[in-house]
């Protein structure tokens, strides 16, 4: 089913919430870049992960020839999973239902959505919510680089505009493995 079409290139997260806007009657969101590779039945597995950990924001470990920003989310052999203070904003990420309700909107501040990932735990925290990384099912984001088809003066630019206004960690407090899941 298509929910919309566009043809004119658009932000990402604002777009996001324009096809979020009637999400609630749904357990879980999974947002999805088209440029990452999963083997089959790995989102199933994913999901069950997610739900033994009671993780209500969490994505996939990145696998080691990824495209990689933040080594925290590469998979980290012989764990299933490990609760963190950090799930990046892309290119694949599960939001619960509780999470969603208050996670979303994601707002029109972060155009590109850079800066969300730090203030995610902030909130998931304050409401007592669990988030992490699945090293048990992980997906290879290497088909195209990513951040090339838009400004990153821009996107920092939106970032620092919106940490200005809400409560986020720092990239150290953030970077922090809460609890590990052996497998």
């Amino acid at each position: 089913m298509t929910s919309m079409v566009i043809s004119t290139p658009e932000p990402k997260f604002p777009l996001l919430d324009r096809l979020l806007a009637d999400a609630q009657d749904f357990d879980w969101i999974i947002i999805s870049d088209d440029d990452i590779e999963f083997e089959e039945g790995a989102i199933d597995r994913l999901l069950c992960l997610a739900k033994s950990c009671d993780f209500a924001l969490c994505q996939p470990a990145r696998t080691l020839d990824s495209f990689t920003d933040h080594p925290l989310v590469q998979v980290l052999p012989g764990l299933t999973a490990r609760r963190t203070r950090f799930v990046e904003i892309g290119p694949f990420i599960c939001i619960r239902r509780d999470a969603a309700e208050l996670l979303l909107p994601f707002g029109e501040q972060c155009r590109m959505g850079w800066g969300l990932d730090f203030v995610w735990p902030v909130v998931m925290e304050k409401f007592g919510l669990r988030m992490g990384i699945i090293d048990g099912v992980t997906m290879a984001h290497r088909i195209r680089r990513p951040a090339e088809h838009y400004s990153h003066a821009a996107a920092h630019l939106d970032m620092y505009r919106m940490l200005a206004t809400r409560p986020y960690l720092t990239q150290e407090e953030a970077f922090t493995i809460l609890e590990i899941y052996p497998e």
